[in-house]
């Protein structure tokens, strides 16, 4: 076994899940990671845990969803919920053959897998009620998708995931500090000019816990104060589309206009329900080691230089009352070679071309977490 899986899954067991004697661990593998899922077995076992594995393949995922119903779904949700609450810890691995998979399932098909599966399975259950953790596994796909070898592109993964998390806990203490004494946030950029409030909101760390890789800090804004127009510039695949250039105007907290090289496809997915037009997350990208994007969400999100600002629903530690079906992390760099950008808190530049510019926020600057 690769010495790199043992270690990460010590790391998954230990730091992340923080898995106790006699707590219950659900490990979903999907497509590809057996060797990494053993190992989480095995030192689930040596903590005292009991796991539960289960395989999926998207493959056979697609041919589910092509004609599945309403009523399926649910019977699906059930079973999941039932098996759902009773765990106390979730790793997920995800290590998709194709991410594109699911892109021709019709978009009624995925509305209601969205709905009717995933929110009460997920949503509801596994991440308010779990210690949980999601990540992906090294292969030929998302090397493709980074423009890598296999073997180049694995030895970034186990950097990436097997980074000093405790370290960058400890620094992102002063940003957790600043946005919660904030009122006014102001990002600009190049088609993006946006401000609102995030005034008594909770700030939340993520510094290997729920994801990996990780590096975030989040929050969410005052559901109706968003105003203005951002533009992203990091493609992102939902539901098996690739969305670029997507593109928000805001009034009062609402999306009013929105554009895409799939604008149809992209307002459909807005109008799922209510509240997909609304934001339920704004976040700052830390990660030293990722520095471009690669079309993987757990990897684009946690960008250095980077932020995303999330339509759908709240996440309930920071909670601006937004529910939905849709969580979307559509990310947006700002470093130079992506165009640069500024962000303001309460008019006090903070970050300027990715890079923070006060001192007490110079240690989450990638030098200093690497």
């Amino acid at each position: 076994m690769d010495s790199r899986n043992l270690q990460l899954a010590h790391n998954l067991i230990n730091y992340s899940v923080r898995l106790q004697k006699g707590e219950k661990l659900l490990i979903e593998l999907i497509d590809e990671g057996m060797e990494l899922a053993q190992a989480l077995i095995q030192e689930a076992y040596k903590v005292g845990g009991i796991p539960f594995l289960t395989i999926k393949n998207l493959k056979m995922q697609r041919e589910l969803l092509l004609n599945a119903t309403t009523e399926q779904m649910k019977l699906c949700a059930e079973y999941e919920s039932f098996r759902m609450k009773n765990m106390d810890a979730y790793i997920a691995i995800r290590g998709s053959e194709n991410v594109s998979q699911l892109s021709d399932v019709p978009a009624d098909k995925m509305e209601i897998y969205s709905k009717y599966w995933m929110k009460p399975v997920h949503s509801d259950i596994r991440v308010p009620k779990t210690k949980w953790c999601v990540l992906r596994y090294p292969n030929g796909s998302m090397a493709q998708l980074a423009n890598m070898s296999t073997d180049a592109f694995t030895d970034f993964y186990y950097n990436v995931c097997n980074l000093d998390y405790a370290k960058m806990g400890k620094a992102m203490d002063s940003l957790v500090k600043r946005m919660e004494s904030a009122d006014k946030v102001r990002i600009k950029g190049k088609g993006t000019d946006i401000t609102f409030s995030i005034k008594n909101m909770p700030a939340v760390k993520c510094a290997g816990d729920c994801n990996i890789p990780d590096g975030e800090v989040y929050t969410a804004p005052i559901k109706d104060s968003v105003n203005g127009t951002i533009t992203y510039n990091t493609p992102s695949i939902y539901q098996g589309t690739t969305f670029e250039n997507v593109s928000f105007t805001f009034e009062n907290g609402k999306i009013v206009k929105a554009t895409a090289n799939h604008t149809e496809a992209l307002n459909k997915i807005l109008d799922t329900d209510e509240g997909a037009r609304y934001i339920g997350e704004f976040s700052f990208g830390l990660n030293p080691y990722v520095t471009f994007p690669m079309k993987d969400i757990l990897f684009d999100e946690k960008i250095s230089g980077s932020l995303h600002f999330t339509p759908g629903c709240a996440y309930e530690d920071a909670d601006n009352t937004n529910r939905s079906a849709v969580h979307w992390d559509l990310v947006l760099i700002q470093t130079p070679e992506y165009g640069g950008g500024e962000i303001y808190l309460d008019d006090e530049l903070i970050r300027k071309d990715g890079l923070f510019v006060v001192e007490d926020l110079f240690c989450l600057n990638p030098e200093n977490l690497k």
